[in-house]
């Protein structure tokens, strides 16, 4: 085991877009956007939304990124957020509103679904329900 820093963890997510990806991810989690040059490029292809120095997920662009075709298909998920949220209705109307999609499959009754624009799987999760 190696030691790790205090809140030195950090989640980066591949995408084709990380701008967009990150504006739509900040809108929940709040935080400033950071972007970061990529290559020879001089393209935004890394991107962190931080909270003062704390970096709290970043978005990687992958040329030729394919999004999870979860629950079936040939790609899978890969990894995915929950979040925390006191009512799950207005949860999903507000990622809803942002341009989330509800997933079809909903396995559980204590969270929801949802893929982001990057087509990543992500969930509504109601407080208790992740210590269940």
């Amino acid at each position: 085991m190696i030691m790790v820093l205090a809140n030195s963890v950090l989640t980066a997510i591949d995408c084709d877009d990380p701008v967009s990806l990150a504006n739509f991810y900040a809108r929940i989690i709040g935080g400033k956007i950071h972007e970061f040059e990529f290559g020879a490029s001089g393209e935004s292809g890394w991107v962190e939304i931080r909270e003062g120095e704390v970096r709290l997920l970043a978005l990687q662009k992958v040329p030729d990124y394919q999004p999870p075709t979860w629950p079936s298909g040939g790609l899978p998920q890969q990894m995915h957020l929950d979040f925390q949220v006191e009512d799950l209705n207005v949860g999903e109307e507000f990622v809803l509103s942002i341009g989330a999609v509800k997933c079809q499959v909903q396995p559980g009754g204590t969270f929801r679904v949802f893929l982001d624009p990057a087509g990543h799987p992500f969930c509504l999760v109601i407080p208790g329900a992740l210590s269940e």
